[in-house]
C-alpha cells in the first residue's frame, strides 16, 4: 500500500509546485506581460502570412460581368490573335472604369504577373497585346507597357523606351518621361538620336525652350546625324516660342546642308506669321516653301491672305487669288470671306462687289462662309430689299434661260447641222447677256 501510495504523492506535489509556479509567472508584471503581448503579435503576424500564402490570385473572377460596351470591345478583337493574348486582353478590357485607380493597378499588375507565370509569353505576345490595346484606345496601354518593360520576355530595348517616353510626352507628364529615360540608362541601353528628338519635342511642346536647346547641342556633341527630324523640332521649338527669326535663320542652316524643312514646319511658321499680320515675313516664307520645291494648297494660300488682310493690304490679298486661278488652283471659301471681311472692315462696298464680280465671270461659286458674311454686311447697311430685289430678278433671268436652252435642244435636235450652228450662235449671244449677282447688285 504504501509502495503504491508514494507515486501518487508525488504527482500532486509536482502538479501543486507546477501550478504555483505558473500561478508565480502570471502574477509577475515584468517577466509575464510583455511576452504575452510579443506572443499574440507573432500569432497574429502568422496568421496574416499564412492568409496571404494561402490566398491565390483568381484568373476567372477578372472580367466575369462584362458590359456591353466591352462586350463590343472584345468582339472587335482579331481573330488572328491567339489564344494566351486574347485571354489576357479580355481581362484587361473588363476591367471596371469606375475602380479607384490605385486597386485598378493593383490588380492588373497581379493579372499581367499570372499571365507572365502561366502562358510564359514571348515578345511576339506583348507586341500582340499592346497593339490590339493601342488600336482599341485602352487607358490601361501605358501600364501594360510599363510593366512589359520590367519582365525578362519582352527583352526590352531603346525604342520601347521611346514609345513609352513619347506617350508620356504627348500626355504632358514630363516626370514619369524623365524617369523612364533615366531607367533606360540605367540598364545599361545606349541613347540614340531617335530618343533624343522624342526628347526634344516633348520639351519644346511644353515650353521649355532651354531643356530643347540643350539637347539639340547634346546631339551635335555626340556626333549622331543631324537629320531632318531635328532640325524641324528644333524650328517648332523656336515658333512655340515666338522667336521666329530664329526659326528662319535654322531652316536657312538647313538649306546651306541640303535638308530640306518639312511641308508641316514651313506651314507652321507662315501660320505664325500670318495670324500676327506680318505680311512681309508671311511672303518671304511662302517664296520659300515654293523655292524647296512644295507645291502651296488652298491653305497656304490661305494663311497668306490672311496676312495681308490683317495688315490692310487688300490689294495684295486680291492678288494672291488671281495667281491661284492662273496655277489652276480654286480659291477657297476662307480666302473669299477673309478678303470680304477686310472690305468691310474698311467699308468698302464698291471693292468686295467687283471682288465678286471677277470671281463669278472666272467660273468661281461662292460658298456659304462668304454668303452669311455678305449678308449679314447688307444687313447693317440696310440694303436687304433690295438684295431680295436683285435675287428676284436673277431668278426671273435664269428662268428665262433654262426655257431657251430647253428650246434650243429641242430644235437642235431636228434642223439640220447649219441651222443647229445659226442656233448655238443665238444662244451664245444670249448667254453673253447674263448678268451675274455681284454685277447685278453693283448696277443696282
Amino acid at each position: 500500500m504504501i509502495s503504491l501510495a508514494v507515486p501518487t504523492l508525488f504527482s500532486l506535489n509536482s502538479q501543486i509546485s507546477i501550478a504555483a509556479a505558473t500561478h508565480a509567472r502570471a502574477s509577475s508584471p515584468q517577466c509575464a506581460c510583455v511576452p504575452a503581448r510579443q506572443l499574440a503579435e507573432a500569432d497574429q503576424q502568422q496568421q496574416q502570412q499564412q492568409a496571404t500564402t494561402t490566398a491565390r490570385f483568381r484568373w476567372d473572377a477578372v472580367g466575369s460581368d462584362p458590359s456591353e460596351n466591352q462586350k463590343e470591345a472584345i468582339r472587335g478583337l482579331s481573330p488572328k490573335l491567339p489564344n494566351r493574348c486574347r485571354a489576357l486582353i479580355t481581362r484587361v478590357v473588363c476591367l471596371s472604369p469606375l475602380q479607384d485607380e490605385e486597386d485598378k493597378e493593383e490588380i492588373l499588375g497581379a493579372l499581367l504577373a499570372f499571365w507572365v507565370k502561366s502562358m510564359k509569353p514571348k515578345r511576339a505576345d506583348w507586341l500582340l497585346v499592346m497593339r490590339e490595346l493601342a488600336a482599341m484606345e485602352s487607358p490601361l496601354l501605358v501600364e501594360v507597357l510599363e510593366h512589359a518593360l520590367l519582365e525578362d520576355s519582352f527583352e526590352a530595348n531603346v525604342r520601347d523606351y521611346t514609345k513609352l517616353i513619347h506617350i508620356y510626352g504627348k500626355q504632358k507628364r514630363l516626370q514619369k518621361a524623365e524617369d523612364a529615360f533615366h531607367a533606360m540608362k540605367a540598364r545599361g541601353l545606349p541613347c540614340d538620336q531617335v530618343m533624343l528628338t522624342v526628347l526634344m519635342d516633348m520639351y519644346s511642346k511644353a515650353g521649355d525652350l532651354t531643356r530643347a536647346k540643350e539637347i539639340f547641342e547634346e546631339i551635335g556633341l555626340l556626333g549622331l546625324p543631324m537629320d531632318k527630324r531635328v532640325y524641324g523640332s528644333m524650328v517648332m521649338a523656336y515658333i512655340r516660342a515666338d522667336m521666329l527669326d530664329k526659326a528662319e535663320d535654322l531652316i536657312s542652316e538647313m538649306g546651306d546642308q541640303q535638308i530640306i524643312a518639312g511641308r508641316e514646319v514651313y506651314k507652321a511658321l507662315l501660320r505664325a506669321y500670318s495670324y500676327k499680320g506680318d505680311s512681309e515675313g508671311a511672303q518671304r516664307v511662302f517664296d520659300a516653301i515654293q523655292f524647296a520645291g512644295i507645291v502651296p494648297d488652298t491653305k497656304l494660300c490661305a494663311l497668306l491672305v490672311n496676312a495681308y488682310c490683317l495688315a490692310d493690304q487688300i490689294n495684295e490679298a486680291t492678288i494672291v487669288t488671281r495667281n491661284m486661278r492662273n496655277a489652276g488652283m480654286t480659291p477657297c471659301d476662307k480666302c473669299i470671306a477673309l478678303i470680304l471681311g477686310a472690305y468691310e472692315k474698311v467699308n468698302k462696298l464698291d471693292g468686295a462687289l467687283a471682288f465678286l464680280t471677277e470671281l463669278e465671270e472666272n467660273g468661281v461659286v461662292v460658298g456659304q462662309e462668304p454668303s452669311q458674311l455678305l449678308a449679314g454686311w447688307f444687313r447693317r447697311l440696310g440694303v436687304v430689299q433690295e438684295v431680295e430685289q436683285v435675287l428676284k430678278d436673277l431668278a426671273v433671268d435664269r428662268k428665262d434661260n433654262i426655257e431657251v436652252d430647253k428650246k434650243s435642244n429641242f430644235y437642235r435636235s431636228r434642223k439640220s447641222n447649219k441651222v443647229v450652228g445659226r442656233r448655238s450662235q443665238t444662244v451664245g449671244r444670249k448667254s453673253k447677256s447674263k448678268r451675274s449677282f455681284a454685277s447685278s447688285l453693283q448696277h443696282k
